[in-house]
């Protein structure tokens, strides 16, 4: 009798590691699966960028510099690789982007250029798609690194070695915001 109450709790807890281990990697694969559509749109923008700035430059000839800078900062994004760098590489990029606008509001034949005002919508819908797939990437991270570090969950997570993921997040608090791009 007793050893068969024994046998039911290691079965059930048996059962409840493997649906803990299930969960893990449930969320781990949930995690990538968010970073990756950030990643998607990231390079849609980065595509985007180099029309818009042409746009641009048919109006601006003398900023070089301007559009220079938006060229160098959308190669670093490009060529970032981990959160932390791509954060830091499109901090960059939306800083150059915002110049790029600021010299675009000193053109108004550029502001109703209609291959610009295309561009400039598709833009500020990618932005917000980015700012919504933000938002669930770390969602997904806040699920996977609760599960990650409490306990009893934490126990099996230390012994498969499922570790905590970074969020995506901005450190100036004026850039949490999407850029708005205004001709």
């Amino acid at each position: 009798m007793v050893s068969l109450i024994i046998l039911a709790v290691i079965a059930v807890l048996f059962f409840y590691g493997i649906s803990i281990y299930n969960r893990l990697v449930k969320l781990r694969t949930m995690v990538q699966e968010a970073w990756s559509s950030i990643d998607v749109m990231l390079k849609k923008r980065h595509d985007l960028i180099p029309n818009l700035v042409e746009t641009v430059k048919g109006y601006a000839t003398h900023e070089r510099e301007t559009f220079e800078s938006v060229t160098r900062a959308r190669a670093a994004a490009m060529n970032a690789d981990g959160i932390q760098e791509k954060e830091a590489a499109e901090k960059n990029l939306n800083q150059a982007m915002m110049n790029l606008n600021a010299v675009a509001e000193q053109y108004p034949d550029l502001k109703a250029n209609t291959n610009f005002l295309q561009l400039q919508g598709e833009l500020s819908a990618l932005e917000g798609d980015i700012e919504k797939s933000r938002r669930y990437y770390n969602g997904t991270v806040r699920e996977n690194n609760i599960l990650v570090e409490t306990f009893p969950s934490n126990i099996l997570a230390n012994m498969f070695k499922f570790t905590k993921s970074a969020f995506f997040e901005l450190d100036n608090i004026a850039e949490r915001a999407v850029p708005s791009i205004k001709f």
